[in-house]
């Protein structure tokens, strides 16, 4: 199991992180979905999902939702 953290610049709200939640979260690979200082966190499988290929995904879903990554 890995981590990835992904800075965003404001608090998600809670229908956005359900929202990311059901498309990230759904995916195989993918163990749990979290908010946690700012930051969305990812924990996953590393031998089911390539981890640089997860976090352009969860990138990418985050400036969808309409928040800004900072990094």
């Amino acid at each position: 199991m890995k981590k990835i953290s992904v800075n965003v610049q404001k608090e998600f709200c809670a229908e956005c992180f359900l929202a990311l939640r059901r498309f990230i979260g759904g995916m195989e690979g993918v163990n749990s979905i979290d908010v946690e200082n700012g930051s969305i966190v990812v924990d996953f499988d590393e031998q089911k999902f390539a981890e640089e290929d997860l976090r352009k995904l969860t990138r990418e879903s985050i400036e969808k939702l309409g928040y800004k990554i900072t990094e």
